[in-house]
């Protein structure tokens, strides 16, 4: 318990140190200050009595923070499946411990929509060698947006459509595509409030209604 704060100002600490660097161009400062983020994230969220799903998830795009810290090819490729395992966690903690929401059949129609034109207008700016992992990924991902908010609600909701923005974002520039000033900024700004929120949705569902087991567990160890 006396542990949950100062991890939670560690990973705020670390996260403003990261933006700021992006922010005034100084890369040693992000270098040092993104691979930080989920490991801190992670600790507060299992102190916070989260499910190993939801560290996993966490620790996936750990990796895939890392790995993306090389522009080679195929460390963006290895990112990018790290991330997509983390979407896999995602996915099945939606699915375990979620309850439907809704307006589920207008945000599916949404993401369809979005999911089709986005692909499309990337796929003929995209390298030949990285069209189909992200045209693949982006399927992934559009479906763990879609699922944390029918599933947990409008934070995770929230946070699922933020980093579906923060991998458009990378998928842009990988496109060769024109950038805002400071893009990385962006990137990594919404990326970190993805993770956030969809970490706060899950909290705030589970909170609200325990999985079985470890209320089960629980009734266990009150008993003679």
């Amino acid at each position: 318990m006396r542990l949950r704060r100062p991890l939670l100002a560690a990973f705020l600490l670390a996260a403003l140190v990261d933006l700021g660097s992006l922010a005034a161009g100084y890369d040693p400062g992000h270098l040092a200050a993104k691979p930080l983020l989920m490991p801190l994230l992670a600790a507060y969220a299992a102190l916070r009595g989260a499910p190993r799903l939801l560290l996993a998830a966490l620790l996936c795009g750990w990796g895939g923070d890392v790995l993306l810290l090389s522009g080679a090819e195929p460390a963006f490729l290895a990112g990018m499946t790290s991330f997509a395992a983390g979407h896999v966690c995602y996915l099945v903690l939606f699915t375990r411990y979620g309850r439907p929401h809704a307006h589920q059949t207008f945000l599916l129609a949404c993401y369809c929509v979005l999911l089709v034109n986005t692909v499309a207008a990337l796929w003929p700016d995209l390298p030949a060698g990285l069209r189909l992992p992200v045209a693949g990924y982006s399927v992934l991902l559009t479906v763990m947006a879609y699922r944390a908010g029918t599933r947990f609600g409008r934070t995770a909701g929230i946070g699922g459509a933020l980093f579906m923005l923060s991998d458009t974002l990378i998928a842009a520039g990988v496109a060769d595509w024109p950038q805002p000033p400071r893009p990385d900024l962006w990137i990594m700004l919404t990326y970190i409030a993805a993770q956030v929120l969809l970490v706060s949705g899950a909290l705030k569902v589970l909170d609200a209604h325990p999985p079985v087991a470890r209320t089960y567990g629980e009734a266990r160890s009150t008993t003679p």
